[in-house]
Order: C-alpha cells, then sequence, then structure tokens
C-alpha cells in the first residue's frame, strides 16, 4: 500500500521546515504580488485607451474641416468593450489573488510561511477596489454621455 493510500489527509507536498523552504515560499509570495500588479496595470490601461478612443473620436467630431464618420458609434462600442475588458480583468485578478494567497496560507504552508496573517495584508486588494469603482464609472459615463 502506498504512501498516499495510507494516509489520504497528507498534503500533496512534504513541507520541510526550513530556511530554503521559507525563502522558497517568500519568493513565490512576491511572484503572486507581480503577478497582480501586472493585472491591475494591464487593466488601467485598458479602462484609460478605452476613455481616451471615446473622448478623442468625440472631440475630433468638433473640429473644423472633420467630415461626417461611417460609422459614428463605432469608438463608442469600442471604448466601452475595453473599458468593459479592464473591469473583467480587474475581477478575475482579485479573484485568482485571493484564491492563490489563500492557498499560500493554508495549514500545509503555514509552518514555512514564517509570519502571520494577521496584518499583513497587500494594499494591491484596495488599488484594485478603488479601481474597480473608476472602471465603472467610466463606463457608466461613456454609456450615459455623462462627461
Amino acid at each position: 500500500m502506498s504512501e498516499q493510500e495510507q494516509h489520504p489527509e497528507a498534503g500533496r507536498f512534504t513541507v520541510k521546515v526550513a530556511a530554503e523552504s521559507h525563502f522558497a515560499w517568500m519568493r513565490t509570495r512576491m511572484a503572486v504580488e507581480r503577478t497582480i500588479l501586472a493585472w491591475v496595470r494591464t487593466a488601467v490601461s485598458l479602462i484609460g485607451f478605452g476613455f481616451t478612443i471615446v473622448q478623442f473620436f468625440e472631440r475630433m467630431t468638433d473640429m473644423p474641416g472633420s467630415g461626417e464618420a461611417t460609422f459614428p458609434h463605432a469608438p463608442r462600442y469600442l471604448g466601452l468593450a475595453l473599458i468593459f475588458c479592464g473591469i473583467a480583468s480587474l475581477v478575475i485578478a482579485l479573484w485568482e489573488y485571493r484564491w492563490t494567497v489563500k492557498y499560500l496560507w493554508s495549514s500545509d504552508y503555514a509552518p514555512i510561511a514564517g509570519m502571520t496573517r494577521d496584518g499583513r495584508n497587500s494594499p494591491v486588494v484596495g488599488v484594485i477596489l478603488v479601481l474597480l469603482l473608476v472602471g465603472i464609472f467610466a463606463f457608466f459615463s461613456v454609456l450615459l454621455r455623462l462627461i
């Protein structure tokens, strides 16, 4: 009988409490932070670019000498799609981030974490929530033509 069959409650990995295991855990944790920040950077670009496209093409029609557009609503739809993609990527990134951090703090890895969970949260969650509000405001301001 294999070890897994004898002890089904054992985790997938053997966690050895040692300095190299702790620092490997820290590197993994920092990689999770870098990944979420890359998601946030991409989402901000999508939201900002979508809003800029809408504003640019609306202002361009007011310029003297500009002709009538073939598809006058196309920039608005493209901008809305980009803003929506930015909001969706923030939601997906936040979900993935929370799942991964929860996994890293699971009971299997708690001995090598070397820190307590209390008071050690990353400020990136707050930044994501603020950006979600900005993205939702941008989406509805374009949709309802508030700005």
